[in-house]
């Protein structure tokens, strides 16, 4: 994904509007401005998994975010909560990424240091000519 931090509610799933049903509580599916990658949306379910009512991406279709209420009148509360977790996520997920992008640098710089060996195989590797 370009850009993590892009991932924001555009609307609702125009195919599964919300409607009043006879049971206590009205379905909401947020639609999601981009599918999110798989293990953004395993951290998003993680951190919202302490909302109530429950929010969860499925995340095998990963371009909704499945929702209720019990009263109409909670869903503008409920989005701004929502909303707080996905920002949270995408920070989360940012901050994961420049971490491990920091481990793998400082991976590459600790076998660059390498000694005897270590060091001739590096060289030998870094000098091979692919585009024959």
């Amino acid at each position: 994904m370009d850009n993590i931090l892009d991932i924001r509610i555009i609307g609702i799933d125009e195919k599964r509007p919300p409607i009043i049903r006879k049971e206590p509580y009205i379905d909401l599916y947020f639609r999601l401005s981009c599918k999110p990658p798989q293990d953004w949306c395993e951290d998003f379910n993680a951190l919202a998994k302490d909302l109530v009512p429950q929010v969860k991406i499925d995340t095998t279709v990963r371009k909704f975010i499945d929702a209720y209420v019990r009263d109409m009148n909670h869903i503008p509360e409920h989005l701004a909560i929502i909303k707080k977790k996905i920002k949270a996520c995408n920070e989360q997920y940012m901050e994961d990424i420049r971490l491990k992008e920091l481990a793998a640098a400082e991976n590459n710089v600790s076998l660059h240091q390498e000694g005897g060996e270590q060091r001739k195989l590096n060289t030998i590797v870094a000098a091979l000519k692919f585009d024959d």
